[in-house]
């Protein structure tokens, strides 16, 4: 399923870019353009076992549209992609649209965009998924499997989708600076033909208000340009483990270790057949001259009572011979005089009958 990913992520470019070029928000546009693109039969052709699997991949990569730093209109767009994918898709029960939990408040900042702007047929897209309960909250927007990349490869992003942060750099052009700065140079040659003299109370305004003006404006792209490509190295450690995310965790492993080797460093070697016991620590400060005691166990076989009894009894002559003769005992108490004889019982005799 790798493999089609790239190729469903160019037909979503597509898709979104037709929804761009009109210039609209509205459903019924977007839905002409999907007609018109028959983005339905992407799910035809797809074998009944990989369905679900299908569809978890187109709905993973038309989600990665609706969120930041995309533009308002290609998020809009993400959005009735996801409607109608959710119920074209061939899988039975649908399967549902992955939500990050992070990513929730950009979902509701959308829906507060949309009631302001009033485009209501946004807000009434969204709720309708929520109604029916087509998204899954989870706390990673891409499920997490073992022995997966750590760096997954990412498609390339349309750069005609971002939305750029030059909001200040439109209203502050060169233009509009050298206006500027006319206008501020015929200023202060008034003020200084109506009072010569320097007067603290006249200067209203800085004296390098346009070299300042133009210092901050390009101090506020940088640090917009700074924030933009953090947003986007934060989302690819979200999706797959980065570098920052990697190099944390080895060095956590690596103070694990340490840790270990100064607790577990002077315990002594437990043997196999003991390990269940507790650990005891010997803090040996001088090195013993005895030799070392071998690492293998070996068990004492004790001799079995027989053998010890013979061993340690001394019996002779005829006793020996009576002790070591086996003695038959049938009954070990004799019949009391008061018990009665055993009861006999008259043969029973035929008598034939003569003719």
């Amino acid at each position: 399923m790798r493999s089609f990913r790239q190729v469903v992520n160019a037909d979503c470019d597509l898709l979104l870019n037709r929804f761009q070029l009109s210039e609209s928000v509205r459903f019924e546009v977007f839905s002409q353009i999907w007609r018109d693109m028959k983005f339905e039969q992407i799910f035809y052709g797809t074998a009944k076992h990989e369905s679900r699997s299908f569809s978890r991949l187109v709905l993973d990569t038309a989600y990665e549209f609706l969120l930041p730093p995309f533009t308002f209109q290609i998020r809009v767009g993400a959005l009735y992609l996801l409607y109608a994918l959710f119920h074209c898709q061939t899988a039975d029960p649908p399967e549902k649209i992955r939500l990050a939990l992070k990513d929730w408040d950009e979902v509701l900042k959308l829906e507060k965009d949309s009631l302001e702007a009033q485009h209501f047929d946004v807000v009434f897209v969204l709720r309708k998924l929520l109604h029916e309960k087509a998204f899954v909250f989870t706390a990673m927007p891409r499920l997490l499997l073992f022995e997966r990349k750590k760096v997954p490869h990412r498609a390339p992003v349309c750069e005609s989708f971002v939305e750029k942060p030059s909001a200040p750099q439109t209203l502050i052009n060169n233009s509009l600076l050298e206006e500027l700065s006319n206008v501020h140079g015929l200023y202060e040659n008034l003020k200084s033909s109506v009072c010569p003299q320097s007067d603290s109370s006249l200067s209203l305004t800085h004296p390098n208000m346009v070299q300042t003006l133009r210092g901050t404006v390009l101090d506020f792209y940088r640090w917009q340009q700074d924030k933009f490509v953090q947003a986007g190295s934060s989302r690819d450690e979200d999706g797959g483990d980065g570098t920052s995310s990697q190099q944390e965790s080895s060095r956590r492993a690596d103070l694990l270790a340490s840790i270990k080797t100064r607790a577990y460093g002077e315990a002594a070697e437990v043997l196999k057949s003991r390990r269940h016991r507790a650990v005891e620590v010997d803090h040996v400060t001088s090195r013993e001259s005895n030799p070392a005691p071998s690492s293998r166990y070996q068990r004492k076989k004790q001799k079995s009572l027989k053998y010890r009894t013979t061993a340690n009894v001394c019996v002779s002559g005829d006793v020996w011979k009576d002790a070591s003769s086996v003695t038959n005992i049938t009954r070990l108490t004799t019949l009391t005089s008061d018990e009665k004889p055993p009861r006999s019982f008259k043969k029973f005799k035929w008598k034939m009958e003569s003719s």
